[in-house]
């Protein structure tokens, strides 16, 4: 397999770099990477894992046709477009979050196109294409109505993916991805503090929490939005829905309910630590979550972490 990872230094893109170089199978045809390129502005090299992988690490612009270019040359048969600019920066810098959400998928679908490599392409979507207020129920047949310019954004690329893919110029596969946890601190993530509440508090930290204990959430660990990542690339074309995309299956949980789970692996005094002081925007953008329900995603395969407990296990690995 030709594997081909945009955004390979992101927080997913790392995860999912290693788990390529130490030969897990990709694709229908299970089969380990025999060249993988990474691709971002500073991508992180480091020696083969197996001997039988080959390596290219290409320091450039996802937006630039011409770096997209050279990191399809030669061919390339699966590709994960992980690179974006979360909510926050997208919407302080409009232009930037449009080159980045939009204009670089764009230019990849028609990169692929013009070489002809009918290659698979799975796209990091977000649940945030469905924005604010949600309704009752959020599931595989609600209307998108994005509130921030990257949901906006990451769904336009999902209905060019679906199109690109029915007049056969790729194998498109889309994953809304909800929050995914436990971040390291960064700037421009408006839902960072998810991750925050897990890191900080596992390491024994005191952490104020800018929505209430009752405020729910969806949750999702590293290694698990990376194990449905690699099963949306071992997923067959026949077996895939017309319009391409997935709604992952979630945990829906309150924060206190993490807390709770922290506590429980990290002692009853973590309980402590947590001041809530909550900030109505921020409460409104991510953390009154209805329930999900993803019926369909599920019969194809994809799964949540399964528990709290678990999540925050996974959460904290490094992975």
């Amino acid at each position: 397999m030709r594997v081909l990872v945009i955004g390979s230094a992101g927080f997913i893109g790392q995860t999912l770099v290693r788990r390529l170089r130490a030969g897990v199978r990709v694709g229908p045809r299970g089969e380990p990477a025999g060249t993988l390129t990474q691709l971002d502005l500073r991508p992180v090299k480091s020696e083969p894992l197996r001997r039988e992988i080959s390596e290219r690490c290409i320091a450039g612009d996802v937006c630039d046709r011409a770096v997209l270019e050279d990191a399809v040359a030669g061919g390339v048969d699966c590709v994960f477009h992980l690179a974006s600019i979360p909510g926050g920066a997208a919407e302080r810098n409009f232009e930037l979050g449009l080159k980045v959400n939009l204009e670089s998928t764009i230019n990849l679908l028609e990169v692929l196109r013009t070489t002809g490599t009918n290659s698979s392409v799975i796209f990091a979507s977000t649940v945030g294409i469905y924005g604010v207020p949600m309704p009752d129920v959020i599931d595989e047949d609600t209307l998108p109505l994005p509130s921030l310019s990257y949901g906006a954004h990451k769904f336009a690329g999902e209905v060019l993916l679906a199109d690109y893919s029915r007049r056969g110029f790729v194998d498109g596969r889309t994953l809304r991805i909800p929050g995914i946890v436990a971040r390291p601190p960064t700037d421009g993530m408006l839902s960072i503090f998810l991750s925050d509440l897990i890191r900080e508090l596992s390491a024994g930290q005191s952490v104020v929490c800018p929505v209430d204990a009752d405020a729910p959430s969806w949750w999702m660990s590293r290694p698990c939005v990376v194990d449905n990542l690699l099963h949306a690339a071992a997923l067959p074309t026949a077996a895939l829905p017309s319009q391409r995309s997935y709604l992952l299956p979630v945990q829906r949980l309150t924060m206190a309910e993490v807390v709770n789970a922290i506590a429980a692996r990290c002692g009853r005094e973590v309980l402590g630590r947590v001041m809530y002081r909550p900030d109505p925007q921020l409460q409104r953008q991510f953390a009154s979550y209805p329930p999900l329900r993803a019926p369909r995603a599920e019969a194809a395969g994809f799964r949540h972490d399964g528990d709290a407990a678990t999540l925050i296990r996974r959460a904290l690995l490094d992975e």
